[in-house]
């Protein structure tokens, strides 16, 4: 598993807040870790909204932490599109860039002028039609990846890539022993799903509901602060019946409901993704799920998501490599940010 520069920080920007991991030369581990709120509205949708914003929350929490300042980042929202196509079988890299970019217009719902494309040559397969090179497409709005880099350039950061969250959530938390396509899901400021037969993925859908718009949620019923919705939620989990719970019963009862409500939502916008996969193309289902994210500190909310799937499920966080772990952050929010500090790996 071949890695990045030895000082290169994977930075995950979600709704929310900031994760960033120093990891460790030849395998996907934390040697330092860093993670910091971002003020509300600062990242929507997974998109930055207010650089200033964002830039000074990096620039504070790199200067405070030692961090290196080279970076790579993870995207996740949903004007990002990542298609699957066959194409003739090519072995020039300009003819096979030139056929990628005419066949992707019929692939990409966005005008290509207003894209920037990345690729990934998976190998030659048989179809229906005869030997294709088969590649995985993804695209993003320009004006998306325009402001990220902006806020990162701000905090006087240098980018050394930008690679999907999907793809660096399966690298950090792959599971070698998986016989049939597994389920990735982080649920933090957003949800990302990514289904991934071996290490390719072949499959990945943002869902808005998350920790973030959970928060927000509570925060606007019962008139608090998001910092106090967040700590509500994860005091409330799903666990313990709420007459349990001590603290304003009123505020225990709507953070239950909230939560319960989130997870129904996230179980039923993944489980359709999982049918969806299945179907199209005919496709194996995926037959186990791994889930990361802010939402492992919620008490029961993982497992009430895992037991909603129908399939075998785990919680995946990355190994600790420091004698004090994460320094106190919740290991679930660094698994993308972990998967970020290693190259992109073929299957």
């Amino acid at each position: 598993m071949p890695s990045l520069q030895k000082d290169t920080v994977g930075l995950d920007i979600e709704p929310g807040y900031v994760a960033a991991v120093q990891g460790v030369p030849g395998r996907v581990a934390v040697s330092n870790a860093a993670w910091a709120a971002l003020p509300p509205g600062a990242v929507r949708d997974g998109e930055v909204v207010d650089v200033d914003a964002v830039s000074a929350t990096l620039r504070d929490m790199f200067r405070q932490h030692k961090l290196p300042k080279r970076v790579r980042l993870g995207v996740a929202n949903q004007r990002i599109v990542m298609r699957m196509i066959d194409l003739p079988p090519i072995t020039d890299d300009k003819q096979l860039a030139s056929a990628l970019r005419f066949s992707a217009q019929d692939h990409i719902p966005m005008p290509l002028d207003q894209a920037v494309l990345e690729h990934q040559v998976m190998g030659q397969v048989q179809t229906e039609d005869g030997a294709r090179t088969r590649v995985i497409v993804v695209a993003a709005r320009r004006d998306m990846v325009d402001r990220l880099l902006e806020a990162t350039r701000s905090a006087g950061l240098v980018t050394q890539g930008i690679d999907l969250s999907a793809f660096a959530m399966i690298r950090a938390l792959h599971r070698p022993e998986a016989t049939g396509p597994v389920a990735y899901l982080n649920v933090g400021g957003l949800t990302n799903l990514a289904i991934a037969s071996g290490r390719t993925c072949v499959f990945t859908r943002v869902v808005s509901t998350g920790t973030g718009s959970m928060a927000t949620e509570l925060a606007e019923r019962r008139g608090l602060t998001l910092e106090h919705a967040d700590g509500w939620l994860a005091y409330v989990g799903l666990e313990k019946p709420v007459e349990d719970i001590d603290g304003d019963p009123e505020i225990v009862a709507e953070a239950r409901a909230v939560l319960s409500e989130g997870a129904r939502r996230i179980a039923d916008e993944v489980r359709n993704s999982i049918d969806f996969q299945a179907m199209r193309e005919g496709s194996g289902s995926a037959e186990s799920a791994v889930l990361t994210g802010a939402a492992v500190a919620i008490p029961g909310f993982c497992q009430d998501i895992g037991g909603a799937l129908g399939v075998p499920f785990e919680i995946g966080v990355v190994s600790e490599s420091r004698a004090d772990g994460f320094g106190g952050i919740e290991p679930g929010k660094l698994a993308i940010a972990a998967g970020l500090t290693v190259e992109e790996i073929q299957a």
